[in-house]
């Protein structure tokens, strides 16, 4: 029987490699997410690196000179602000433009609140921290004359503020950077989808289309033998997609300057491994579920139309956990899929998981996969499914 199966795997595996254009796109997915992450983080380091001075337009500057002043000592670079700022701030370039009324000053001497505004477009992310900046530098300035004008009465600044809260972050460099890196997961559960999806299709529905699915089950072989070594040969392909991506991200978050963004993180091999071990056991389940849905497509267009709907499954488990992180508890893991999102997501955190959440996640899909290995045995028994060409 072993012999069987692993002769039909290495034929399937055989065929497959021979299309170098199918190998290269199963292969090319695996890179997509460490080249978006590269791209995206170098981006989002470069917004927000902290030594970039901070570019401020104003218009009034003479109406505020020692708002100018305070502005000026703690690192702001101010400059007068065009005419049309408020026709750049949409285009995107100019992040932001002091405005100081006219009245300021008066305001400002009778000791009244005087006002001064900020020009911001709220919806583009890149104008987002140098905003931040300047509304902080504006706010410290607020804090700082008032407690000027609180000294002059003979108060206290203190008295002002009845409660102060001072916050006690315990969140550790790994779970800090879990936050940012939480694509990682994804893309690696999409990696085992998207790895044997050419080679499912292929191998049931391509060979159906091919009229070389009925000579191969007249062998002598039973039909568990067959559909057990396409199966092999698919695991294989998406269990290469899965590492192809770990290395990927391995070598990408040392490039990345994820310092600038205030995260420490600690993407090394012993979290890979972990990673690997919570995220390889889909690609039992992921490739014996897309042959089984690939037996029921009478050509291989309709099968990639069926496994690229089945891509959705995978999407919608990090959708959730990335707008609304659950709780993570024990029966999570058993669940396909959506288990091992989480174990991934928990070996970036540094959570102490021990053995069994992984063999919860490797227990249910290995229960997943012998079912719908069954049912596609089953499946290759009926003539309308051997035999119905379209």
């Amino acid at each position: 029987m072993k012999r069987l199966f692993g002769t039909v795997f290495r034929k399937e595996l055989r065929d497959h490699l021979r299309d170098r254009r199918s190998v290269l796109t199963a292969l090319m997915f695996p890179l997509l997410g460490p080249v978006v992450f590269l791209v995206m983080f170098n981006l989002l380091a470069s917004w927000y690196r902290q030594d970039r001075p901070l570019e401020l337009p104003v218009i009034g500057r003479a109406h505020a000179p020692s708002l100018m002043a305070f502005l000026e000592r703690y690192g702001a670079k101010l400059v007068e602000a065009p005419a049309d700022y408020e026709s750049r701030i949409r285009a995107g370039t100019l992040d932001a433009v002091l405005i100081v009324p006219e009245d300021y000053g008066r305001e400002f001497s009778t000791g009244h609140t005087a006002e001064v505004q900020l020009v911001v477009d709220s919806s583009r992310q890149s104008a987002r921290h140098s905003v931040l900046r300047a509304r902080r530098l504006l706010e410290a300035y607020a804090r700082f004359l008032g407690d000027q004008r609180l000294y002059a009465r003979g108060i206290a600044p203190g008295l002002a503020i009845p409660v102060r809260v001072q916050e006690l972050d315990l969140s550790t460099p790994e779970r800090t950077a879990a936050g940012v890196l939480n694509m990682v997961p994804l893309f690696l559960v999409l990696a085992a989808f998207a790895g044997g999806m050419q080679l499912a299709s292929d191998t049931m529905a391509g060979e159906r289309e091919r009229g070389s699915l009925e000579p191969l089950l007249l062998n002598p072989a039973p039909r568990s033998a067959v559909v057990t070594g396409k199966w092999l040969a698919t695991v294989a392909m998406a269990a290469v997609a899965v590492l192809l991506t770990l290395v990927g991200y391995l070598l990408v978050v040392r490039r990345v300057p994820l310092e600038d963004l205030g995260v420490k993180a600690r993407f090394d091999a012993p979290a890979a491994l972990g990673m690997a071990a919570a995220v390889l056991p889909l690609c039992l389940a992921a490739s014996a579920v897309q042959m089984w849905v690939s037996t029921y497509a009478r050509s291989f267009k309709e099968a990639q139309t069926y496994l690229s709907l089945l891509m959705t499954v995978p999407m919608l488990p990090g959708m959730v956990l990335a707008l609304s992180p659950l709780q993570t508890q024990a029966w999570m893991f058993a669940v396909p899929v959506l288990g091992q999102e989480l174990l991934a997501g928990e070996v970036m955190r540094g959570e102490p998981l021990g053995p069994l959440p992984f063999l919860i996640a490797a227990a249910s899909s290995v229960a997943v996969s012998a079912l719908a290995l069954r049912i596609t045995t089953g499946l290759l028994a009926q003539e309308r499914i051997v035999f119905g060409r379209g």
